[in-house]
């Protein structure tokens, strides 16, 4: 029943009150220029850690071969300090043409909670010094984390990248997916690439196993991706882009088996160049199991998922739904029982096995929070009715990028999830892992999340209405926001007001500009900052906070408590 009352969201962004979100009071910018030259010589891509535990870490390179030799013999050291007068750990590993002559070392025997300092030698050549840190045992008050995702080299320089080399104290970078994209000259990404001078290699899509070997070279030759790496350690997930676009256990909507051949040797060839090209420690199931987690002392977990290639149902596109849905009893039946099929799954029955001990293990050991890197976003978002705000022009145009946009347009007014392919494309999974986290007593869950290349804060919320936590969404390191200013005709913004009107459970939303999320966490809080880059077009640079978000820990779940720099209408409504 309609009572006339008129909520302030609803007043805040009625009629002509639509429009771009306001800007906040002008930032402080902080400018930089990248770091502009590779490695070079024998050790031309650089140097990586990752995967760190207490006592051990992964240390990578790639060799450039000077000889016809099939095989090199790498030596490796870690120190306690750069001068490496101090060195506890070294040892020899081999290398050759059955791995692309990448270099991956297991260096154990390490302190907790330390930082060393690696380099790799080759005869008479010694690599660039890395820098890492080993995981901390014990009584921890702090633990800090750089949260990225989406970095598609055509679309513009890493200085997201660049930026996050020149924090001396992070303990961590999570990248939560897309390292690579796999597409051609031609597709995503192709026109900007040309006017940047960074065309994709090989020119071709990725489908072969030297194809993937290539592309993976070419994003670690790039000056900022090697400061970074050099400068860190990563913990990494996949998502679609490492193999193809939408990937699911199947298959994937980027691959036609009848011109790319059969799927599983294209994901293997994918999963290999992965797994030679980065500093990861590689699953003992099979290759598609790359689930784990990362304990920081008496603080918290890092659960890191796999929603891809191992269990995940194939997605449902708008232009198969639509012609389906003729009625309101149609749309009902799709909204409440064909997407509830328990067989649509996202983790599977290993992954949900392995989570539960994680969860219980942690809430044992008294650790008030778990940390879950997310591959695509968990809230319920449901799209908002774009139909009054779009003419056929704009669509027209909009086809140009997204075959899919005419029949999403028409099914934004249908009430239904905003995306297929996120977790609210397979809700009972969703509800399987809150069951999970529920049963163990978690209380302290936080979600970071990429693939939209967009600025998300969100509420989880369960089907029975139980708050579960919250999820932090990062932007893109280059890849563009379908909320940015100049998308939908000029309305991206005005897109973004709408999602986050419409829907409850979305406290922010914003597609302007890269960066990453530097998340703090403390015993009883957390603060998520925003840190954005201006531009990706040029490696001149400004750096700036674009939002912030504190996060409480209360009994019963993890909670925002304040926004900080935000808009005047997106700290409204963040607040509805």
């Amino acid at each position: 029943m309609t009572t006339g009352k008129i909520t302030r969201r609803a007043a805040l962004l009625s009629g002509a009150a639509i429009g771009a979100a306001s800007c906040a009071s002008s930032p402080k910018m902080t400018p930089y220029v990248a770091v502009s030259e590779s490695a070079g010589g024998v050790f031309a891509h650089g140097v990586a850690s990752g995967d760190p535990a207490a006592t051990s870490v992964v240390l990578w390179t790639r060799v450039t071969p000077v000889t016809r030799a099939a095989i090199a013999r790498v030596a490796w050291e870690v120190a306690t300090d750069e001068a490496f007068a101090e060195i506890v750990a070294s040892g020899e590993t081999q290398t050759g043409l059955s791995r692309d002559w990448t270099v991956k070392a297991l260096a154990e025997g390490l302190n907790p909670g330390a930082t060393y300092f690696y380099r790799f030698r080759l005869g008479g050549d010694a690599s660039p010094t890395g820098r890492t840190k080993t995981l901390p045992e014990g009584a921890v008050d702090q633990a800090r984390f750089a949260v990225m995702s989406c970095s598609n080299y055509p679309f513009g320089y890493f200085n997201v990248y660049d930026l996050v080399a020149r924090h001396d104290d992070i303990d961590a970078i999570i990248h939560l997916g897309d390292y690579i994209y796999e597409y051609s000259r031609e597709g995503y990404g192709g026109d900007q690439g040309r006017a940047l001078g960074r065309d994709h290699l090989p020119a071709n899509e990725c489908v072969s196993l030297a194809d993937y070997r290539q592309r993976h070279a070419q994003y670690k030759a790039d000056p900022s991706s090697q400061a970074m790496h050099a400068k860190h350690p990563l913990i990494a997930i996949w998502d679609d882009h490492e193999t193809s676009n939408d990937s699911w256990s199947g298959g994937a909507e980027n691959h036609n088996p009848d011109t790319e051949g059969d799927w599983e040797t294209r994901r293997r060839a994918a999963l290999q160049a992965y797994y030679e090209w980065q500093p990861v420690r590689e699953p003992d199931m099979a290759p598609e199991a790359f689930f784990r987690s990362f304990s920081f002392g008496d603080l918290l977990t890092i659960a890191a998922l796999e929603t891809r290639l191992m269990a995940r149902a194939q997605q449902f596109e708008y232009s198969e739904v639509i012609p389906t849905l003729e009625t309101p009893e149609d749309v009902a039946h799709f909204r409440d029982v064909v997407l509830w099929d328990e067989s649509r799954e996202m983790l599977g029955a290993a992954q949900l096995d392995y989570l539960d001990r994680t969860f219980k293990t942690s809430v044992a050991e008294g650790q008030p929070w778990r940390l879950i890197a997310n591959q695509v976003i968990m809230a319920k978002v449901t799209a908002p009715d774009l139909n009054p705000h779009v003419d056929e022009a704009q669509i027209v145009e909009l086809e140009q990028q997204w075959n899919e946009a005419r029949a999403f347009v028409k099914m934004s007014a249908l009430g239904l999830p905003l995306n297929f392919d996120a977790w609210d494309g397979y809700p009972a999974a969703r509800e399987r892992f809150y069951d999970l986290a529920r049963d163990a007593g978690d209380t302290g869950m936080i979600v970071v999340t990429g693939d939209t290349h967009t600025w998300w804060a969100n509420d989880l919320v369960d089907k029975n209405g139980g708050h579960m936590g919250v999820e932090l969404g990062t932007h893109s390191v280059t890849s563009p926001s379908p909320y940015r200013n100049d998308f939908l005709g000029g309305k991206g913004a005005e897109y973004a007001l709408l999602t986050n009107r419409d829907n409850k459970d979305v406290r922010y939303l914003s597609g302007e500009y890269h960066g990453f999320i530097d998340l703090t966490i403390t015993r009883d809080s957390a603060r998520a900052e925003f840190k954005a880059v201006d531009t990706i077009e040029s490696g001149n640079y400004n750096a700036f906070l674009h939002a912030a978000f504190d996060i409480e820990k209360t009994e019963e779940s993890a909670e925002f408590s304040d926004i900080d720099g935000a808009g005047f209408k997106q700290s409204y409504l963040f607040g509805k």
